[in-house]
């Protein structure tokens, strides 16, 4: 089992929105606690909740998640059982809409840093679902994660929306994780998408696909209902490779 030593903290985080931030996210968690059997914590940062959506019990929230950041309520306190065996969930709510206020009145770079420690001894991996923009959180995130999956649909302007992010880390001082960005949403039929993927033929890629679209359906990760799939083999090959280079950055 983990101890506090090797815990580590996986964002999926993009400048852009509908990119399948969620849906990668929702993956590599269900990849981190069925295929690699770890405690694993799904904390919902996107006030759009669509993670806590997917596998969640679907009870309502009580608006408490900001107040995590303000240390009025203990993370502990807010974390539920998911829907999958060994993954807890912190869910979001509309409360995080404020969260980028509140980040800066804090005037704390390291709060969810610190936040993260304090969870360490109970998970193995932590996956956040970061809200798009570059934003207070988002400084938050990168200070806070051991690496960021950045997932870039195939075209120009996604890949441009990549480089400001990189750019951005660049222009700060002291350390940010490394980013891994991810093709998602790839038509192979598509020549745009083709082009994107000669130009980095060593990026992960994650098909478009039915399977990925009926996770709203069935409300799960798309291991559990179709692993043989494309989709499902891409995300189990995706989280390989994210374990091997946790592994060997430890």
């Amino acid at each position: 089992m983990g101890t506090q030593r090797d815990m580590a903290t996986i964002a999926v985080y993009s400048l852009k929105g509908g990119v399948g931030k969620t849906t990668l996210a929702v993956n590599l968690a269900w990849s981190s606690a069925i295929q690699s059997s770890r405690r694993t914590l799904l904390w919902d940062l996107d006030p759009q909740g669509g993670a806590s959506y997917l596998i969640g019990d679907g009870k309502a929230t009580k608006d408490q998640a900001q107040a995590v950041f303000a240390k009025d309520v203990e993370p502990a306190k807010l974390i539920r059982p998911s829907t999958i065996e060994r993954l807890d969930l912190l869910a979001a709510d509309t409360s995080l809409r404020g969260l980028d206020r509140l980040f800066f009145s804090l005037d704390k770079k390291k709060r969810l840093a610190k936040l993260l420690e304090s969870l360490a001894k109970n998970y193995d991996r932590i996956i956040l679902d970061c809200p798009p923009g570059l934003t207070e959180t988002s400084e938050q995130v990168m200070r806070a994660a051991d690496i960021i999956l950045s997932p870039v649909i195939p075209s120009p302007l996604s890949e441009r929306a990549l480089d400001e992010i990189v750019s951005f880390l660049d222009r700060q001082s002291g350390r940010h994780a490394p980013i891994l960005p991810v093709f998602s949403m790839v038509d192979r039929r598509r020549a745009l998408h083709r082009a994107a993927m000669e130009r980095h033929p060593d990026w992960p890629v994650i098909p478009m696909a039915s399977a990925v679209e009926q996770m709203a359906i069935h409300r799960a990760a798309v291991g559990s209902f179709a692993l043989s799939s494309p989709a499902g083999q891409a995300f189990a090959s995706l989280w390989k490779g994210v374990e091997r280079r946790l592994t060997r950055t430890k």
